[in-house]
């Protein structure tokens, strides 16, 4: 067994109130990491400023108490403001939105995670997201752990890969959908089952980590 999930933070709620609070998301569709998360148009996941790549076969960490909604107004590629609180709570009340948002307030959802396995290992993250696919993305995890604690509450967070799914749409063509495959469950203090030894594989070079444009 091996600590490798701890999350930012102390003073954690109870497991067993995650259910009730994360259900809601499921109705309406912790810290913030140190760096912010997204799925680009073409399909990618990117992070960053230098929207570097997200290596495919990575694992994340989804912190469970970390799910916020809230809303959020959008100028010409900046923030005008933005509203969120935990899942645990009421939706925030909204005055006027600001008059240049392009949109006035947009609901959004989003959580943070941790990178524990791959070339970002160690790196937390925050997802916030408004479009309808990342939507129902966020809400069907949410549900999965409310799920999961009620089975077991002993271990409350999943391990995640980050995929991807798509859907033609008439005006805009292919859009694409962030997708958390789940591939296994852990403590919250991190504890994880180490798999097998097996034989040291022979050494390759790193693949160059490319960046969005």
């Amino acid at each position: 067994m091996s600590n490798i999930v701890t999350f930012k933070g102390a003073n954690l709620p109870a497991v067993s109130s995650l259910s009730t609070a994360l259900r809601t998301l499921e109705t309406e569709v912790g810290p913030a990491g140190s760096v912010i998360l997204k799925m680009d148009k073409t399909g990618h996941w990117v992070f960053g400023a230098d929207q570097t790549e997200v290596d495919d076969d990575s694992l994340w960490a989804i912190n469970p108490f970390s799910f916020i909604h809230g809303f959020i107004a959008w100028g010409e590629g900046e923030v005008l403001g933005e509203k969120m609180v935990s899942v645990t709570e009421p939706l925030p009340e909204m005055e006027i939105a600001p008059p240049n948002a392009k949109r006035g307030w947009e609901p959004q959802v989003g959580m943070s995670m941790k990178c524990i396995e791959g070339t970002d290992k160690g790196m937390e993250a925050r997802y916030t997201v408004t479009s309808v696919g990342g939507k129902r993305a966020v809400q069907q995890l949410a549900v999965a752990i409310a799920e999961q604690v009620e089975k077991d509450q002993s271990k409350p967070v999943p391990v995640v890969h980050l995929k991807k799914d798509h859907y033609q749409h008439k005006a805009y063509g292919r859009i694409y959908t962030p997708v958390f495959e789940i591939v296994e469950w852990v403590s919250i203090d991190g504890e994880r089952d180490e798999p097998e030894a097996e034989a040291a594989p022979v050494a390759e070079a790193a693949p160059a980590r490319r960046r969005r444009s």
